[in-house]
């Protein structure tokens, strides 16, 4: 069951991941370069992984998928919003 949101911030070296529950709870927030970040991903339990649909993005989605997290992608121009 997928009680955690995890939203990830995508950057060149550099992530940021803030994890809630789905009632907006916050669980955790993490600034991990790439390495980490797979290795931190790998460790948790599977979780819905919300992250701005970039050129990365794709590549990130189908890695996040292989570890058993359900992705998705919001456009740019909803992410502010989803910040608030």
């Amino acid at each position: 069951m997928n009680d955690t949101m995890i939203g990830v911030d995508l950057a060149k070296n550099v992530f940021q991941l803030h994890g809630a529950t789905m009632t907006g709870h916050l669980r955790f927030r993490k600034k991990l370069t790439r390495s980490r970040f797979r290795q931190f991903m790998a460790s948790q339990p599977p979780a819905v992984v919300v992250m701005e649909a970039c050129g990365s993005a794709s590549y990130w989605a189908r890695e996040m998928v292989k570890l058993g997290h359900e992705v998705k992608l919001i456009a740019p121009q909803y992410v502010r919003p989803f910040v608030k």
